[in-house]
Protein backbone atom coordinates (compact mmCIF):
# COMPACT_ATOMS: atom_id res chain seq x y z
CA UNK A 1 0.00 0.00 0.00
CA UNK A 2 1.21 3.52 -0.77
CA UNK A 3 0.99 5.94 2.16
CA UNK A 4 1.98 9.51 3.01
CA UNK A 5 4.02 10.19 6.15
CA UNK A 6 3.03 13.31 8.09
CA UNK A 7 5.63 14.31 10.68
CA UNK A 8 4.11 16.90 13.07
CA UNK A 9 6.11 20.10 13.50
CA UNK A 10 7.27 19.50 17.08
CA UNK A 11 8.40 15.98 16.22
CA UNK A 12 10.30 17.34 13.22
CA UNK A 13 12.03 19.94 15.38
CA UNK A 14 12.53 18.11 18.68
CA UNK A 15 12.17 14.35 18.13
CA UNK A 16 13.07 13.65 14.48
CA UNK A 17 14.04 10.07 15.27
CA UNK A 18 10.35 9.27 15.77
CA UNK A 19 9.64 10.25 12.18
CA UNK A 20 12.33 7.88 10.92
CA UNK A 21 11.11 5.10 13.21
CA UNK A 22 7.57 5.56 11.89
CA UNK A 23 8.83 5.27 8.33
CA UNK A 24 10.68 2.05 9.16
CA UNK A 25 7.60 0.53 10.78
CA UNK A 26 5.38 1.35 7.82
CA UNK A 27 7.91 -0.08 5.39
CA UNK A 28 8.28 -3.27 7.46
CA UNK A 29 4.49 -3.60 7.36
CA UNK A 30 4.69 -3.60 3.56
CA UNK A 31 3.95 0.04 2.75
CA UNK A 32 5.65 2.28 0.23
CA UNK A 33 6.15 5.52 2.13
CA UNK A 34 6.03 8.94 0.50
CA UNK A 35 7.25 12.04 2.32
CA UNK A 36 6.33 15.52 1.13
CA UNK A 37 9.30 17.77 2.06
CA UNK A 38 7.06 20.85 1.79
CA UNK A 39 4.90 19.75 4.74
CA UNK A 40 4.88 21.87 7.87
CA UNK A 41 2.01 21.72 10.40
CA UNK A 42 -1.68 20.82 10.66
CA UNK A 43 -2.56 24.14 12.34
CA UNK A 44 -3.22 22.86 15.85
CA UNK A 45 -0.79 25.08 17.84
CA UNK A 46 -2.18 28.31 16.39
CA UNK A 47 -5.76 27.15 16.88
CA UNK A 48 -5.18 26.16 20.51
CA UNK A 49 -3.66 29.57 21.17
CA UNK A 50 -6.72 31.31 19.70
CA UNK A 51 -5.15 32.40 16.40
CA UNK A 52 -7.81 30.95 14.13
CA UNK A 53 -6.92 32.95 11.02
CA UNK A 54 -3.32 31.77 11.21
CA UNK A 55 -4.50 28.23 11.93
CA UNK A 56 -6.75 28.33 8.87
CA UNK A 57 -3.86 29.40 6.63
CA UNK A 58 -1.65 26.58 7.89
CA UNK A 59 -4.50 24.06 7.68
CA UNK A 60 -5.19 24.99 4.06
CA UNK A 61 -1.55 24.33 3.26
CA UNK A 62 -1.85 20.96 5.01
CA UNK A 63 -4.79 20.07 2.77
CA UNK A 64 -2.87 21.08 -0.36
CA UNK A 65 0.14 19.07 0.80
CA UNK A 66 -1.99 15.92 1.04
CA UNK A 67 -4.43 16.35 -1.82
CA UNK A 68 -3.94 12.83 -3.21
CA UNK A 69 -5.74 9.61 -2.39
CA UNK A 70 -3.06 7.95 -0.27
CA UNK A 71 -3.68 7.44 3.49
CA UNK A 72 -1.82 9.97 5.63
CA UNK A 73 -0.09 8.43 8.68
CA UNK A 74 1.18 10.42 11.67
CA UNK A 75 2.90 9.33 14.91
CA UNK A 76 0.63 11.64 16.91
CA UNK A 77 -2.90 11.03 18.15
CA UNK A 78 -3.14 14.72 19.04
CA UNK A 79 -2.57 15.98 15.49
CA UNK A 80 -4.77 13.30 13.95
CA UNK A 81 -7.55 14.13 16.40
CA UNK A 82 -7.26 17.81 15.53
CA UNK A 83 -7.47 17.14 11.80
CA UNK A 84 -10.45 14.81 12.15
CA UNK A 85 -12.49 16.98 14.49
CA UNK A 86 -11.49 20.62 14.99
CA UNK A 87 -10.50 21.54 11.42
CA UNK A 88 -14.16 21.33 10.39
CA UNK A 89 -14.78 24.51 12.41
CA UNK A 90 -11.50 26.23 11.50
CA UNK A 91 -12.22 25.78 7.78
CA UNK A 92 -15.85 26.85 7.98
CA UNK A 93 -15.36 29.70 5.49
CA UNK A 94 -12.57 28.09 3.48
CA UNK A 95 -12.90 27.23 -0.22
CA UNK A 96 -11.01 24.02 0.63
CA UNK A 97 -13.67 22.75 3.01
CA UNK A 98 -14.84 20.16 0.48
CA UNK A 99 -11.30 18.84 0.01
CA UNK A 100 -10.92 18.68 3.77
CA UNK A 101 -13.99 16.50 4.17
CA UNK A 102 -12.50 14.05 1.73
CA UNK A 103 -9.12 14.09 3.46
CA UNK A 104 -10.23 13.80 7.08
CA UNK A 105 -11.12 10.11 6.66
CA UNK A 106 -7.70 9.34 5.16
CA UNK A 107 -5.67 10.55 8.16
CA UNK A 108 -4.61 7.91 10.68
CA UNK A 109 -2.57 7.67 13.86
CA UNK A 110 0.24 5.14 13.48
CA UNK A 111 -1.00 2.39 15.81
CA UNK A 112 -4.59 2.38 14.53
CA UNK A 113 -3.38 2.21 10.93
CA UNK A 114 -1.02 -0.69 11.62
CA UNK A 115 -3.55 -2.72 13.58
CA UNK A 116 -6.98 -1.71 12.29
CA UNK A 117 -6.18 -1.09 8.61
CA UNK A 118 -3.16 -3.28 7.83
CA UNK A 119 -3.79 -5.95 10.47
CA UNK A 120 -0.06 -5.95 11.28
CA UNK A 121 0.86 -6.13 14.97
CA UNK A 122 4.15 -8.03 15.40
CA UNK A 123 7.34 -6.23 14.38
CA UNK A 124 9.76 -8.59 16.10
CA UNK A 125 10.72 -5.93 18.63
CA UNK A 126 12.50 -6.78 21.86
CA UNK A 127 12.64 -4.59 24.97
CA UNK A 128 13.15 -6.38 28.31
CA UNK A 129 11.76 -3.97 30.88
CA UNK A 130 8.65 -3.11 32.90
CA UNK A 131 6.46 -0.39 31.38
CA UNK A 132 3.13 1.33 31.76
CA UNK A 133 1.02 3.02 29.08
CA UNK A 134 -0.44 6.53 29.00
CA UNK A 135 -3.64 7.13 26.99
CA UNK A 136 -3.24 10.59 25.52
CA UNK A 137 -6.37 12.73 25.32
CA UNK A 138 -5.93 13.20 21.56
CA UNK A 139 -5.65 9.51 20.80
CA UNK A 140 -8.27 8.28 23.27
CA UNK A 141 -10.93 10.98 23.28
CA UNK A 142 -10.62 12.41 19.79
CA UNK A 143 -9.69 9.25 17.85
CA UNK A 144 -11.13 6.48 20.03
CA UNK A 145 -7.77 4.68 20.14
CA UNK A 146 -7.44 2.31 23.10
CA UNK A 147 -6.58 -1.26 22.15
CA UNK A 148 -4.36 -0.85 19.08
CA UNK A 149 -1.21 0.36 20.89
CA UNK A 150 -1.65 -2.24 23.62
CA UNK A 151 -1.99 -5.00 21.04
CA UNK A 152 1.26 -3.89 19.42
CA UNK A 153 3.04 -3.72 22.78
CA UNK A 154 1.80 -7.18 23.75
CA UNK A 155 3.95 -8.61 20.95
CA UNK A 156 7.19 -6.94 22.10
CA UNK A 157 9.45 -9.65 23.53
CA UNK A 158 10.48 -9.10 27.14
CA UNK A 159 8.18 -6.12 27.68
CA UNK A 160 6.03 -6.35 30.80
CA UNK A 161 3.13 -3.90 30.46
CA UNK A 162 1.37 -2.95 33.70
CA UNK A 163 -1.68 -0.67 33.71
CA UNK A 164 -1.52 2.32 36.04
CA UNK A 165 -4.43 3.73 38.07
CA UNK A 166 -6.52 6.43 36.36
CA UNK A 167 -4.81 5.59 33.08
CA UNK A 168 -7.26 7.68 31.04
CA UNK A 169 -6.68 10.86 33.09
CA UNK A 170 -4.95 13.76 31.30
CA UNK A 171 -1.25 14.31 31.97
CA UNK A 172 -1.72 18.08 32.17
CA UNK A 173 0.01 19.20 28.99
CA UNK A 174 -2.79 20.43 26.72
CA UNK A 175 -0.57 22.69 24.63
CA UNK A 176 -0.84 26.26 25.91
CA UNK A 177 -2.77 24.96 28.95
CA UNK A 178 0.57 23.98 30.50
CA UNK A 179 1.75 27.58 30.14
CA UNK A 180 -1.42 29.44 31.08
CA UNK A 181 -2.33 27.19 33.99
CA UNK A 182 1.06 25.96 35.16
CA UNK A 183 0.08 25.04 38.76
CA UNK A 184 -2.82 22.87 37.56
CA UNK A 185 -0.71 21.35 34.78
CA UNK A 186 2.09 20.55 37.22
CA UNK A 187 -0.33 18.93 39.66
CA UNK A 188 -1.75 16.74 36.92
CA UNK A 189 1.74 15.68 35.82
CA UNK A 190 2.62 14.85 39.43
CA UNK A 191 -0.48 12.68 39.77
CA UNK A 192 0.22 10.88 36.50
CA UNK A 193 3.83 10.14 37.47
CA UNK A 194 2.78 8.97 40.93
CA UNK A 195 0.36 6.49 39.37
CA UNK A 196 3.02 5.34 36.92
CA UNK A 197 5.65 4.87 39.60
CA UNK A 198 3.21 2.87 41.72
CA UNK A 199 3.38 0.18 39.01
CA UNK A 200 7.19 0.07 39.44
CA UNK A 201 7.49 0.74 35.72
CA UNK A 202 10.81 1.85 34.30
CA UNK A 203 9.23 3.69 31.38
CA UNK A 204 5.96 5.32 30.30
CA UNK A 205 4.90 4.63 26.71
CA UNK A 206 2.43 6.68 24.65
CA UNK A 207 1.44 7.57 21.10
CA UNK A 208 2.00 11.28 21.79
CA UNK A 209 5.36 12.92 22.29
CA UNK A 210 3.68 16.11 23.49
CA UNK A 211 2.49 14.24 26.59
CA UNK A 212 5.80 12.46 26.97
CA UNK A 213 7.77 15.69 26.65
CA UNK A 214 5.65 17.26 29.39
CA UNK A 215 6.02 14.28 31.71
CA UNK A 216 9.74 13.89 31.05
CA UNK A 217 10.32 17.54 31.86
CA UNK A 218 8.49 17.24 35.17
CA UNK A 219 10.19 13.94 36.04
CA UNK A 220 13.61 15.43 35.33
CA UNK A 221 12.93 18.45 37.52
CA UNK A 222 11.86 16.13 40.33
CA UNK A 223 14.89 13.91 39.70
CA UNK A 224 12.66 10.91 39.12
CA UNK A 225 14.36 8.10 37.15
CA UNK A 226 11.37 7.00 35.05
CA UNK A 227 11.82 7.47 31.28
CA UNK A 228 9.40 8.20 28.42
CA UNK A 229 9.27 6.29 25.13
CA UNK A 230 7.14 6.85 22.06
CA UNK A 231 5.39 3.74 20.76
CA UNK A 232 7.43 3.85 17.53
CA UNK A 233 10.69 3.67 19.48
CA UNK A 234 9.48 0.64 21.39
CA UNK A 235 8.33 -1.16 18.23
CA UNK A 236 11.71 -0.68 16.56
CA UNK A 237 13.73 -1.77 19.60
CA UNK A 238 16.05 -4.71 19.08
CA UNK A 239 16.17 -4.42 15.29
Amino acid sequence: MEVELFVPCFIDQLFPQTGFQTQRLLEKAGCTVFYNPAQTCCGQPACNAGFWAESKAVAEKFIRDYSGERPVIAPSGSCVGFVRNTLEKVLEESPLRGEYRGLRHQVYELSEFLVDVLGYDDFGASLPLRATYHDSCGALRECGIKQAPRKLLSKVKGLELVEMADVETCCGFGGTFAVKFEPISTGMADQKLANAEATQAEVIISTDLSCLMHLQGYASRQQQPIRMLHLAEVLTSGW
